[in-house]
């Protein structure tokens, strides 16, 4: 019997059946099994509460999914050097719900972390843009950049790996900072909009704070905080060292902390 017209005609049901196969096998929706969950990792970029996200949607995909294989394969998806994976090495969860119980707390901890990080790249970005703004005019920026009014604006400085405002918030209980003379001027003419944590008084920012950078340079030369400099700048100041015939640093480079 044939189903269609004379041209392209299929002459039987099981032909319909293959030629309908072959053109719907695309639309087909491949069943996954328990080893798929092990090619699932935590991308560099990604937060681990969208690696849970992601990791529970490809788990529901499974049917039958065994809990235990799936534990593993969301621990085997973290990066070694993630803390949670350190836990659920170090004490070994019994169930899956447990597993996901804790990756949720530590989800919290990096949500925490990751908007610190926003906040402090926001903060950089606003203290930049008002630099940048100061430079337009150069008798403004002066007084500004410079409140103390004794720190050239040519002065160069160490190259630190983290804003020097960061610094000072990791050093603000140490019993060898120094604490600065008072900001000159009357304090209800400041602009209230900057802030420097060095001073804690208004009128300009703790990054564009000449104090703080001098008295920054003086710590480092006493040996302090060399792990928060960049490697350029550290072998130039071993050079300055050598060129000047001075003894070397109270502290080795690169391995002393605040």
């Amino acid at each position: 019997m044939t189903l269609l017209g004379a041209s392209g005609s299929i002459s039987s049901f099981k032909e319909l059946a293959y030629v309908f196969t072959k053109e719907y096998t695309s639309y087909r929706t491949i069943k996954k099994n328990h080893d798929h969950l092990f090619n699932l990792c935590k991308k560099f970029d990604e937060s681990l509460r969208d690696y849970i996200k992601r990791f529970k949607a490809e788990k529901a995909k499974i049917i039958g999914c065994d809990d235990q294989v799936a534990s593993s394969a969301f621990k085997r998806g973290l990066p070694t050097e993630c803390e949670l994976y350190g836990d659920l090495t170090i004490s070994p969860c019994q169930t899956l719900e447990e597993v996901f119980a804790t990756a949720e707390r530590y989800a919290l901890w990096d949500d925490d972390r990751i908007a610190a990080k926003k906040a402090a790249k926001q903060a950089d970005q606003l203290a930049e843009q008002a630099s940048q703004r100061n430079g337009n005019n150069k008798d403004e920026g002066k007084r500004r950049s410079q409140p103390e009014g004794d720190t050239p604006a040519t002065e160069s400085y160490t190259k630190f790996t983290i804003p020097i405002h960061q610094i000072l918030a990791q050093v603000r209980d140490m019993p060898w900072l120094k604490k600065p003379s008072p900001l000159k001027g009357n304090p209800a003419k400041k602009d209230t909009s900057r802030y420097c944590a060095f001073h804690e008084g208004h009128g300009h920012y703790t990054n564009d704070c000449f104090a703080w950078k001098r008295h920054l340079e003086e710590l480092v030369r006493d040996g302090h905080g060399t792990e928060f400099i960049a490697m350029g700048s550290i072998q130039q100041i071993k050079d300055c060292d050598a060129v000047a015939n001075e003894p070397p640093r109270k502290k080795s480079y690169g391995s002393t902390r605040f």
